[in-house]
């Protein structure tokens, strides 16, 4: 298949290419700099010029497709106070993507994520978030219309990701977690530290991103979750091992002032299953487990300094 992918050069999308290259199909990288379009051509992917903003160029990319794979997300601008404009811009893509590939039968997966769903009980594919007019449930909107494009001739899956997709090179939640303790000398948990969050090595998330767009049956929900619930006291205990930090509660009111923006979902419990997922697709995770791979260091190692 040609499938286009958007955040082809992102963290999840870097792996999604040679996984997508290396079991036979061709890929079209979105790519909005020149350092993106050069990683791409890099990694044998054809390269499109542009970003999810620029819905032309998005439509033209699909209707010559086998297929998209959408895993952009405008972070830059969500991380820095506008999450609705960067969920509603996400909004106008997907919606051009789902109008372009109607009445064809071609793949679109979406990336989402398992947050939220059910927080204090297990999560399965079967649950549905709740839509209630906040910011953040409009992307929980957007998911629900990629499964509503069943209806339309798409064969569209939506693939939720847990919180953390580790692996070395990571900068999201872990390598900020790590940092923080690192700044703060303690490495710290909020309130007794047992809720749980999913984890997935990035490379057994791209698998099943490659699964989904050859095999899912349309309107299908999958759980890259390996693991249905790490403890975040248990995540602490590694960072403050390695850091050879103290390991602290930190008290839920305290949250915001000790971990930034991070605490306010440090706190969450959010386990969730991958049973469905595993027997739709035969997939089955064979890269480290997030503590084994905390263990093997990589998200300990500083720059070198020169003087």
């Amino acid at each position: 298949m040609r499938i286009v992918v958007t955040g082809a050069s992102g963290w999840i999308g870097s792996a999604v290419v040679p996984e997508l290259i290396d079991s036979g199909h061709r890929v079209v990288g979105l790519a909005r700099s020149d350092a993106s379009a050069a990683a791409l051509t890099a990694a044998g992917a054809e390269v499109v010029r542009g970003t999810v903003d620029d819905l032309d160029v998005l439509r033209d990319a699909a209707a010559a497709s086998d297929g998209v794979i959408h895993l952009a997300f405008k972070h830059d601008i969500a991380f820095t106070g506008d999450f609705q404009g960067a969920a509603e811009a996400d909004r106008r893509a997907v919606d051009t993507f789902g109008d372009t590939l109607a009445g064809t039968d071609r793949p679109f997966v979406l990336a989402s994520g398992v947050v939220g769903l059910k927080p204090g009980h297990l999560a399965t594919e079967r649950d549905m978030p709740t839509i209630d007019g906040s910011p953040i449930s409009i992307r929980s909107a957007t998911a629900q219309a990629v499964l509503a494009l069943a209806s339309r001739g798409v064969r569209s899956s939506v693939v939720r990701l847990s919180p953390t997709c580790h692996g070395e090179g990571d900068h999201g939640f872990m390598a900020t977690l790590v940092a923080i303790a690192r700044d703060k000398g303690v490495s710290g948990y909020i309130g007794d530290g047992a809720n749980r969050w999913p984890a997935v090595h990035r490379l057994d998330a791209a698998r099943l991103f490659r699964l989904a767009a050859e095999k899912a049956p349309a309107g299908s929900v999958l759980h890259g979750a390996a693991e249905e619930g790490v403890a975040i006291r248990d995540i602490a205990e590694v960072i403050g091992r390695h850091l050879d930090v103290p390991v602290t509660a930190v008290a839920p009111e305290a949250a915001a002032g000790h971990f930034a923006w991070l605490g306010a979902f440090l706190g969450v419990d959010a386990p969730a299953s991958n049973t469905l997922t595993r027997e739709l697709l035969d997939w089955e995770p064979t890269h480290p487990g997030l503590l084994e791979d905390l263990d093997k260091g990589h998200y300990f190692h500083t720059p070198a300094t020169t003087t």
